[in-house]
């Protein structure tokens, strides 16, 4: 990234005027309908009380909200989460008296804000699934091909590994028929981790009758399979979580005004900062992989019985050395409702991200425990990597960008946009907490 302009060369940029701003070949055109797909209003709001309800986790204590909970803009508060044997919400959540949890989720957990766009065709950090229209299901994933038919989308394909994660959902190793049958390598099929799952659904009356409503071959008789509820859920997750009505999608549309220091963020992201290199686009992500040098703690995505707990990123797809400690540009529609920060959460704030982002070799060589972490004593210590040199050596070696100096004010600029992006409407939710749901467990509210 280039060197940024001067004090005088910044308000200079300041007093240009919205129209030529808004010329800036770098400035993305504003987003239309034309950008999603249409949902139908009784799938969405089947998904929505499958998203809120426990019944989808091997012990019924976890749902999909209790990792993206609209409290915390769709994550969870903290850098890395608990999952199965923890109890609580976001920062408060913590370790169960008895069945404790093996580790801590290896990854922070993304935000789910506009997933249901078209051009969101990979998702997680590593990009482990794809869309590929060579492929007979259509999408590139861990598991066979003949695994992953019936997904209607890359988001509804997305919600098969949670389920499946001992950590996540699924629950430890022969605590429930689901997490052993995922120890088995049964996951499809009659015996298999996802009938299980359909099958508890299925059972409950309002939720048969709802999914009769919503889709015409099971009112026909076929039965309700898991594709059907992750299809349901990923309805849902792009009519709640659209995001397009920030002052920001305004002031492209010509229908709003941005603050002087909002624009003065603005001409430093678009500009000289050089953030949209990586975060372009309607949705500030070039949705590509880029190493920058994020630390790394918690377990990883190493094996369990690996003793070190690296995360390579992208390169755990690809095989790619290249590839090594890349991960996927994040979008950044509400990024200021999703803290913490970066693939491991190791950011508190936008502004100490921004000042670690822009320098990142400098920023990892300096960098101390700015992390929000649930109280727990890991199998593997959380900062195994941070504390061995040749580790952090080669993250930093990775980086292959140019250092920029921000400023203090100038990061307090970028940050006032960044706040441009926060859209009410998504923040809040179409659909919002249900009441109840159908199997009658309790709601993380």
């Amino acid at each position: 990234m280039p060197n940024l302009l001067a004090h005088a060369a910044l308000a200079a940029a300041l007093a240009l005027p919205t129209a030529a701003l808004a010329q800036s070949r770098a400035l993305p055109a504003p987003i239309t309908d034309a950008d999603y797909a249409l949902v139908a209003e009784a799938e969405a709001k089947l998904g929505q009380l499958l998203f809120w309800d426990p019944i989808l986790s091997g012990n019924r204590n976890i749902a999909c909200v209790t990792c993206h909970h609209p409290r915390f803009g769709t994550s969870d508060g903290v850098s890395l989460g608990l999952g199965e044997g923890g109890t609580g919400l976001g920062p408060d959540r913590k370790p169960m008296a008895k069945n404790l949890p093996e580790q801590r989720i290896p990854r922070n957990a993304p935000a789910l804000f506009n997933l249901g766009a078209r051009e969101f065709t990979t998702l997680f950090h590593d990009g482990r699934i794809q869309a590929d229209p060579t492929r007979a299901s259509g999408f590139r994933t861990p598991l066979e091909d003949e695994m992953v038919q019936g997904f209607a989308s890359i988001l509804s394909a997305q919600t098969m590994f949670p389920v499946l994660s001992n950590d996540e959902m699924a629950g430890h190793y022969e605590e429930n028929e689901v997490s052993t049958a995922v120890r088995e390598g049964l996951i499809t099929g009659p015996k298999g981790a996802w009938n299980l799952l359909a099958l508890r659904v299925a059972a409950i009356p309002a939720y048969a009758e709802m999914f009769a409503a919503a889709y015409p071959e099971i009112a026909a008789g076929r039965p309700i399979g898991f594709t059907d509820i992750s299809n349901a859920i990923a309805a849902f997750i792009e009519v709640e979580w659209r995001s397009d009505t920030a002052p920001f999608d305004a002031w492209l549309r010509g229908t709003g005004t941005l603050k002087p220091q909002e624009q003065l963020g603005l001409a430093l992201f678009y500009g000289s900062a050089g953030c949209s290199a990586c975060h372009s686009g309607k949705f500030q992500t070039d949705q590509s992989f880029h190493a920058m040098g994020e630390p790394q703690l918690g377990p990883g995505k190493a094996e369990r019985f690996e003793s070190h707990s690296r995360d390579v990123g992208r390169m755990r797809v690809t095989n790619n050395p290249a590839d090594a400690y890349a991960f996927r540009t994040p979008s950044l529609r509400n990024v200021t409702a999703t803290a913490p920060y970066g693939h491991a959460g190791a950011h508190k704030t936008l502004e100490s991200f921004l000042a670690y982002h822009a320098d990142p070799k400098t920023g990892l060589a300096s960098y101390e425990d700015d992390t929000v972490l649930p109280a727990f004593q890991p199998n593997k210590p959380d900062w195994l990597i941070m504390d061995t040199p040749d580790e952090r050596d080669a993250i930093a070696a990775a980086v292959t960008t140019q250092p920029v100096l921000l400023q203090a004010e100038q990061i307090a600029a970028l940050v006032a946009f960044l706040k441009t992006l926060e859209d009410p409407v998504a923040l809040k939710g179409r659909f919002g907490v249900p009441d109840a749901v159908p199997s009658g467990l309790p709601l993380d509210r």
